[in-house]
């Protein structure tokens, strides 16, 4: 459920302009099927959500033993038509989870971005010039497992069946110091000179990855370790510590 989507870097002599906006990966991955097995007589799913709208979904409904599941594309409202981004600029970019199954949930959100060129991807460009302004709201982030690229974070709260968790992100902003790389190319034909301006990023795209997943809340604890590999503590409120 691979969706990817990019903004490119157009460059010219005077002035960097960037595409309009296509998709991105809204990627949702699920529970060990080691505790599917446990869930009997209701049914799981999990949404992955954007400024208020489902994208995409995963649902598992005990009646016909069937995933029935859906992959949108991120970003694709993000510019109006005809805009172009501007370097600096925040914009509106609420990236949320909701419970769409009929049990509670606990939820993780992995979230990667990194940046491309022609021959594929790039290193030399910080990820951190893709900044996803990214809320509290009782979202922790696993320091232990997230990088530079990418941000692991789980909801401490469980989630009731047809209710979300508060928003990941509010907005995303490209910083504009990318725009400040150039190259000036000097050119002499019959004693005049043309300066040539060239931004070093033409050609670079920008990636945005979410994924979402969840394990239900009954033996949680055990659940959270077989599906994700971590240790938890659960407290009498349902609350999640990581340890």
């Amino acid at each position: 459920m691979r969706k990817r989507a990019y903004i490119l870097l157009a460059a010219s002599a005077l002035l960097l302009v960037f595409s309009t906006v296509g998709s991105t990966r809204a990627a949702l991955t699920y529970y060990s099927e080691n505790y599917a097995a446990e869930v009997t007589v209701s049914s799981i799913g999990i949404s992955l959500t954007e400024n208020g709208k489902i994208v995409s979904h995963r649902d598992y409904t005990h009646s016909d033993d069937k995933w029935h599941e859906t992959t949108g594309e991120l970003l694709q409202n993000l510019l109006g038509e005809g805009e172009k981004l501007e370097p600096g600029k925040s914009y509106p970019e609420r990236i949320g989870v909701t419970n769409s199954g009929t049990i509670d949930v606990y939820a993780r959100v992995v979230i990667t971005k990194s940046w491309m060129d022609a021959n594929g991807k790039d290193t030399t460009l910080s990820p951190g010039l893709i900044d996803l302004n990214f809320r509290s709201g009782g979202w922790v982030v696993d320091e232990k497992a997230s990088t530079a690229e990418r941000t692991v974070l789980y909801y401490t709260k469980p989630i009731a069946s047809g209710k979300s968790a508060p928003d990941i992100t509010d907005t995303l902003r490209v910083d504009n110091s990318i725009t400040s790389k150039v190259t000036e190319t000097v050119a002499e034909q019959d004693g005049f000179k043309t300066i040539t301006t060239s931004y070093d990023y033409d050609g670079y795209s920008f990636h945005v990855e979410a994924e979402v997943d969840a394990v239900q809340t009954h033996n949680a604890k055990d659940a959270i370790k077989s599906a994700w590999g971590v240790d938890v503590v659960i407290d009498s409120d349902g609350t999640l510590r990581l340890k």
